[in-house]
């Protein structure tokens, strides 16, 4: 589809402020985990995120060790950037995160200072940025003193190199400590990221209710499970799926019960007039504590339609 830059993309879109700063973010993100890595091709890469563009989606997801492999999936997105949207650097918020395995040795994963402040700078090497927007701890480390890890957060705000902060996956008694630390620092928390869909609504229980008592919003990761809330597993699995190739998603996970479960939500959906992953979508930003939702895409017939669950 022909990148058209159209004036009236924000009327496509809702947003959202986050917790209790300035921030407004799109309902919906546009995330990077998969299908934008080194063996993706670049001319559906860069469709998806025109498109994305185009219908007012403002927030990227990125990480450094997204891939495959580690670091080709901010590549993709910088090449992306200076061929179409460098003029449009402050209309998107662009994040990135760092805590996982990324490179060899020490240094390459966990929330030290020296991993932290050395994976932002290889980031915006990759995707050609003097910031990000949003900087996150990816995980919280067991071993680090999460003091650490959160005043290096703290001074990457402050050198100009990230905008916010934000952590991700922190069970609630370490992500209190973070909120506090950070307040305390001056820096306070913008946003914390969770796994949260259908299947798995845990943060309902604490991480939600706890953000918005700090004044932090919410980003939903994996909103439609790795694709099981969409209609294509609801007749087993198809050759060439995800499922056949993910060591995140694997053929077991699909038993009788998930299945029959699918189908039922299947027909809920098919009964509001929507697709199962519209469904799934509309039923995560009915929270008011969610600030946007991570979509992944490999196609833009795929973008597009995750995209009308926000009308």
């Amino acid at each position: 589809m022909k990148f058209s830059l159209m004036e009236p993309r924000y009327e496509a879109m809702n947003y959202r402020r986050c917790g209790r700063s300035g921030l407004l973010m799109s309902e919906i993100s546009l995330g990077f985990w998969h299908n934008f890595g080194g063996t993706a091709d670049y001319g559906t890469c860069r469709a998806i995120v025109e498109y994305a563009f185009d219908h007012g989606v403002t927030c990227y997801d990125l990480a450094n060790n997204y891939g495959p492999p580690y670091g080709s999936a901010e590549t993709t997105f910088g090449r992306i950037f200076r061929d179409s949207l460098q003029s449009h650097r402050d209309e998107m918020v662009i994040t990135t995160k760092a805590g996982h395995d990324m490179w060899p040795g020490p240094y390459g994963e966990w929330g030290s200072r020296k991993s932290v402040m050395a994976s932002l700078d290889q980031s915006l090497k990759r995707m050609g940025l003097d910031y990000v927007d949003i900087f996150y701890s990816h995980r919280p480390d067991p071993d680090t003193p999460i003091e650490e890890t959160m005043q290096a957060l703290a001074d990457i705000v402050r050198s100009g190199k990230a905008l916010y902060a934000g952590i991700s996956k922190y069970p609630p008694e370490m992500a209190q400590r973070a909120y506090d630390y950070l307040k305390e620092a001056r820096t306070p928390c913008l946003v914390y990221q969770g796994r949260y869909n259908m299947l798995d609504s845990t943060p309902e229980e604490h991480i939600l209710p706890q953000a918005e008592k700090n004044g932090v919003g919410y980003v939903a990761f994996s909103p439609l499970a790795q694709g099981l809330l969409t209609d294509r597993y609801l007749n087993g699995i198809p050759e060439g799926s995800r499922m056949t190739r993910s060591r995140f998603l694997t053929p077991d996970v699909l038993t009788d019960d998930m299945l029959a479960g699918l189908r039922s939500l299947n027909e809920e959906a098919a009964a509001s007039g929507l697709t199962l992953a519209r469904y799934a979508l509309k039923w995560i930003l009915r929270r008011p504590e969610v600030t946007s939702v991570i979509v992944g895409a490999s196609s833009v017939e795929q973008l597009a339609d995750s995209l009308k669950a926000v009308l």
